[in-house]
């Protein structure tokens, strides 16, 4: 170590005496912390909500961060009021299902993985002491579902880094990182290290998802309006044929991971499993094993 790095890290900590200390990993009610983030809001919902439920049923911890405020997410709206009205949607999702939610300041569609940014998700994640983290993965159509991975990515060591947002307790024990699953091939498909039954949740989540209704009653930027119910009996239909179509999403996902389905659920339950999430694990983060995913996720004998 030279001179200079000595008297630099010397006067870091001659700055940071208190800031630069480890959070209490002893979870005071020795439930589970997760924290989930998305690019809109919306994301975490669509790919998450159901085991949400369910770990909130059974009292642990989930937060959902939207890294956008969603702002042009809209064919007919924009700006401050659409931001202002998707964030009241995903807080009354995360009312009847009873998670935390928090929708940050960036505007939507211009989302980058800078320093900033990065040590706001840093903050985030140590804050919440989380257990398990899950975001997207940095393969997507969506530039702001890309950069919302690589700032998770990047977020996966330095949480546990002591002189990195010294203000922040650092983690002693680096969390689980994982991605939802996806369609996109290139460069390698999504794959399942974990895949939830969530039949028993599954109308609760189609109720929440029907709360967002600027982007799924609506269209969100590419609908029109022919999809805006003028009567009440017309709104009654687009919810149910918005929920008819969710609830095909799900089954697909079971359907596809029906072989991983039987890696997790005795093989007569798996195949009766007919709505699914499913998780990969980023190799970031701490790597699991099957009995520490079974922990991270204790729905296995509660379907």
């Amino acid at each position: 170590m030279t001179k200079r790095t000595t008297f630099i890290a010397l006067l870091t900590i001659a700055l940071f005496p208190l800031a630069a200390r480890a959070a209490d990993d002893e979870k005071p009610d020795g439930k589970l912390h997760v924290i989930c983030f998305g690019a809109h809001p919306d994301d975490c919902e669509l790919q998450t909500l159901g085991c949400a439920a369910m770990w909130v049923a059974q009292g642990h911890h989930v937060k959902m961060v939207s890294v956008t405020n969603g702002d042009i997410g809209h064919w007919r709206e924009a700006g401050g009021p659409l931001a202002q009205r998707r964030t009241r949607e995903v807080q009354a999702a995360a009312k009847l299902v009873g998670y935390t939610v928090e929708v940050l300041d960036n505007h939507d569609g211009e989302l980058m993985p800078t320093l900033e940014n990065r040590e706001k998700l840093i903050r985030l994640i140590r804050n919440w002491h989380a257990d398990l983290v899950l975001s997207p993965r940095p393969y997507d159509y969506h530039p702001d579902h890309r950069n919302t991975s690589i700032l998770v990515q990047d977020a996966a060591y330095m949480v546990t880094v002591p002189f990195i947002c010294p203000d922040t307790p650092f983690l002693k024990n680096n969390p689980v990182f994982m991605y939802y699953t996806d369609r996109f091939q290139k460069p390698y498909p999504s794959q399942a290290d974990v895949v939830i039954g969530i039949d028993s949740v599954i109308d609760k989540k189609l109720d929440a998802l029907a709360l967002l209704e600027s982007q799924f009653l609506e269209g969100g930027a590419n609908g029109n309006e022919s999809l805006i119910p003028k009567t009440p009996e017309q709104r009654e239909k687009r919810v149910a044929d918005v929920r008819r179509g969710f609830d095909q999403r799900f089954r697909g996902i079971a359907n596809r991971f029906r072989k991983e389905l039987g890696q997790w659920y005795p093989k007569d339950q798996a195949e009766k499993i007919q709505h699914a999430e499913a998780f990969e694990i980023c190799e970031y983060g701490r790597k699991p094993d099957k009995e520490e995913l079974k922990k991270l996720f204790p729905f296995f004998d509660r379907q």
